[in-house]
């Protein structure tokens, strides 16, 4: 059974998500601050965390940043926050998906279905269906033929080895181009938009290959 640790210092939150969570079949641990969230994940590894950034005895960041010190577990931040700016942060602490309250259950447990997916990475040899192509990444391969340029291939296996994970411009901009390049977010709009143009059927309207704006980008399955 999955286990799932809910960090958030809302009492409401916590018995709703604990509720929910169980009547799926979810395992659920619940902390209600920083210290309480990391004690737990340590005690009882969770499969999964889903954190809150405004806790009483620490900024979530800092907590993101203590869990992947020694867990690469999938962390949903559940957060107040709006502001880009915040998310951003989150994301680049090694946060895999931010949803902004107030949320929907369901909305929250399919990010959920999401990123457990994506903990299972994708083997060397994948083979992916996106539309109405089939992408081989281990023989660079697409059917029907489409061809794509090296940056091409790079861009698209950063997003096709993570399935339904918001990777943030930077981290796609370091793993492509280089840290030199961090900022040079145009480089990402140019890109993606070619590689919409060749592999969704609407490119105005992508369903697989997504913008999440100000913070990164997406692929959805």
């Amino acid at each position: 059974m999955t286990r799932i640790l809910v960090v958030d210092d809302d009492p409401q939150i916590l018995r709703a998500l604990r509720i929910n969570l169980r009547a799926r079949q979810y395992d659920v641990d619940v902390a209600a601050d920083g210290a309480g969230a990391l004690h737990a994940a340590a005690a009882h590894p969770p499969d999964l965390v889903v954190l809150d950034l405004g806790l009483p005895d620490m900024d979530g960041a800092e907590v993101i940043r203590g869990l992947r010190g020694w867990t690469a577990v999938p962390i949903i931040v559940l957060s107040g926050r709006a502001e880009g700016t915040d998310k951003v942060a989150a994301l680049d602490a090694g946060a895999d998906d931010y949803v902004t309250k107030p949320f929907g259950v369901d909305e929250l447990l399919a990010r959920i279905r999401a990123v457990t997916r994506r903990a299972q990475p994708a083997t060397a040899g994948a083979v992916i269906t996106l539309g109405r192509y089939t992408i081989d990444l281990g023989d660079h391969t697409i059917t029907p033929e489409q061809r794509l340029t090296p940056t091409e291939w790079q861009l698209l296996e950063q997003l096709l080895r993570n399935p339904g994970k918001l990777i943030t411009q930077r981290q796609l901009l370091k793993e492509v181009w280089g840290p030199q390049y961090g900022t040079e977010s145009n480089y990402l709009r140019q890109y993606m938009a070619r590689l919409r143009r060749k592999l969704e059927d609407d490119p105005t309207r992508p369903r697989h290959l997504l913008t999440e704006p100000g913070m990164g980008y997406r692929y959805q399955p």
